[in-house]
């Protein structure tokens, strides 16, 4: 069946007409913020007391725009006749947002949870040079990282916890006085009381009769 001539022309005048009768909304921004979702990436902050210097984050990042640098510290021994260790100390850790391509694969590669996603996207510069983000400020960024949202109720207790825990509740045990259970002294005695008294029935049933009740050899008895 051919199509009514002018039958495209009357659905978009219909779609346009639907859509004027409809209320306009804007979105009032900036001074109306908008509602971000909870996993929305904006900026990437740094928690520098976790990094490690293992070099993780740049390696694998596509666009190759973190750039760290650092150097090695010799740690005196923790106790005497030890021996010295060496450590990373970090001297600088940039991210090039110019080049990033928001893909959070830093993020999930980082054994020690030192980078954090922020909601904040209003970090536009008029010179690219600016797009670089020195630690100081990745730090800065840390403040604005929400809080982690609540564990489902019916979700398996996390490990480190569960560990945690079970560790604290064996020092416990082992630092508890031993728990006695109350009158267990008074009812093992009780329990010994009628064997004594039975035993001691049977001595006196069993020992002599005393001189004076003897008969003697004025009584008939024998000498």
């Amino acid at each position: 069946m051919a199509p009514i001539p002018g039958s495209g022309l009357a659905k978009g005048l219909a779609v346009t007409l639907r859509t004027m009768t409809k209320k306009s909304v804007t979105a009032h921004y900036p001074d109306v913020q908008p509602e971000l979702p909870p996993r929305s990436r904006g900026v990437i902050g740094l928690f520098e007391e976790n990094c490690t210097v293992c070099m993780l984050c740049a390696r694998e990042c596509p666009d190759w725009c973190i750039y760290i640098d650092s150097h090695k510290e010799t740690v005196p021994p923790a106790a005497p006749g030890g021996r010295e260790r060496s450590r990373n100390v970090l001297d600088r850790f940039a991210i090039d947002f110019s080049l990033c391509m928001y893909c959070g694969i830093c993020i999930e590669v980082c054994p020690f949870d030192a980078l954090f996603w922020s909601p904040e996207f209003e970090y536009a510069e008029t010179d690219i040079r600016d797009l670089t983000h020195e630690r100081d400020k990745l730090r800065e960024w840390m403040w604005t990282v929400p809080a982690p949202p609540a564990l489902d109720p019916g979700a398996e207790e996390p490990k480190e916890l569960a560990a945690a825990r079970k560790a604290a509740d064996k020092l416990a045990a082992q630092q508890a006085p031993p728990v006695t259970e109350p009158h267990a002294d008074e009812q093992a005695r009780a329990a010994e009381q009628p064997t004594r008294a039975h035993g001691d029935s049977k001595q006196q049933v069993d020992q002599p009769a005393p001189d004076s009740d003897r008969p003697g050899p004025e009584q008939g008895g024998t000498a």
